[in-house]
């Protein structure tokens, strides 16, 4: 039997976990034809009968055939679980005794660094038998590391020291526990990218405290007036703060704040309910604030009638309904206010009465 026919062969389409389980299945039965053959072969040794010879050459040849099979078929499933190990990141899997114990240090190390997409890179180092010191050294040179520690290539550029791993996140560590300390906005200097241009120029931790301090100082030092209108458009102290600690990076917080406060303004007026997390899904979409006046008007005057018309038709109807169907923030509140509005035109052959009359012309905010 050829070879091909017992192995079968590898469909590029077929995922690595099927074509490794295939390939295990293989080499498993492959082994127990092996071991039948070589059972077979043993009980025919000391027989010397003309019948029991041809039978011992047959089944030698049949071994033979199957040995070579299963070679082959140890090489499919040694690929085979290359391919998948690799795809699934258990370069462990692929090695053993000190490689596998140096992969599995050197990789734990730089996944501690954040660097977990430098798996395959370790792997093929240790299987080309690069000492671990060697292999780190190699590292340190891969676009991966330099991007997560770019600091340092300034560093460098500018003549100064290039901080050690450990000095590096260290830093990083200060610097991010000194923002949170004072509560500044999520987003607002606390992502590794943020604290490049801190390390590149040796600005040290203290010297970033001292800095959010006068910044904190500043905000409570303002005047009440300018403080409390910018209370007034949604802009907390914090906020301030990061204002005066970095006004281009702060910006885009306080212009988020402002608009939120603006359209939340809008629905108080209107003695509405306002909610906040809709108030910022609205202000990202754009929505101004003479456009929220206009849209949170007209759920005012309909929320009633439509309320109702949901109670008449058992569909349920509140406020957040009529702000999805004003706003056009979800067509499935569009399709249902349509819905209500059309059961309630046919209900009454299109005269209904006053309040009920105004929803056929009500339209989305402008």
């Amino acid at each position: 039997m050829a070879i091909s026919n017992l192995i079968g062969t590898v469909d590029p389409g077929q995922t690595a976990a099927v074509v490794l389980e295939a390939a295990q299945g293989r080499n498993t039965r492959l082994q127990k034809q092996v071991s039948t053959l070589q059972k077979q072969l043993a009980a025919l040794k000391n027989r010397t009968d003309k019948n029991s010879q041809r039978v011992r050459a047959m089944v030698t040849n049949q071994l033979k055939s199957a040995q070579a099979n299963l070679a082959a078929s140890g090489k499919q499933l040694a690929t085979a679980e290359t391919r998948y190990y690799s795809q699934t990141g258990q370069y462990d899997k692929l090695l053993t005794g000190t490689n596998r114990d140096a992969y599995m240090a050197i990789n734990t190390l730089f996944k501690s660094y954040g660097l977990e997409t430098l798996a395959g890179k370790i792997f093929d180092y240790v299987k080309n038998g690069y000492s671990a010191d060697t292999i780190s050294i190699l590292l340190q040179d891969t676009q991966e590391y330099k991007t997560r520690f770019a600091g340092n290539e300034a560093r460098l550029k500018a003549g100064l020291p290039v901080l050690s791993a450990g000095e590096y996140l260290a830093t990083e560590a200060s610097y991010r526990q000194i923002m949170e300390s004072a509560g500044m906005p999520i987003g607002f200097y606390d992502q590794s990218s943020d604290f490049v241009k801190w390390i590149a120029k040796n600005t040290s931790p203290s010297e970033i405290q001292s800095r959010v301090d006068l910044a904190t100082q500043a905000t409570a030092l303002a005047p009440a007036s300018y403080r409390q209108a910018l209370k007034q458009m949604g802009i907390s102290d914090t906020e301030m703060t990061a204002y005066f600690l970095d006004p281009t990076k702060a910006l885009p917080f306080l212009q988020k704040s402002a608009a939120t406060a603006a359209i939340g303004s809008e629905a108080i007026q209107q003695g509405l309910t306002f909610d906040q997390t809709y108030a910022e899904q609205l202000a990202m979409r754009g929505v101004s604030a003479s456009q929220a006046q206009e849209g949170y008007s007209q759920v005012a005057q309909e929320l009633g009638t439509m309320s109702e018309l949901g109670k008449i038709y058992g569909s349920e109807w509140g406020q957040r309904q009529s702000e999805e169907a004003v706003f056009g923030t979800s067509a499935a509140a569009s399709t249902q206010k349509a819905g209500l509005i059309a059961r309630e035109k046919g209900a009454f052959g299109g005269a209904t009465g006053g309040g009920r009359a105004g929803l056929a012309q009500s339209g989305g905010a402008k």
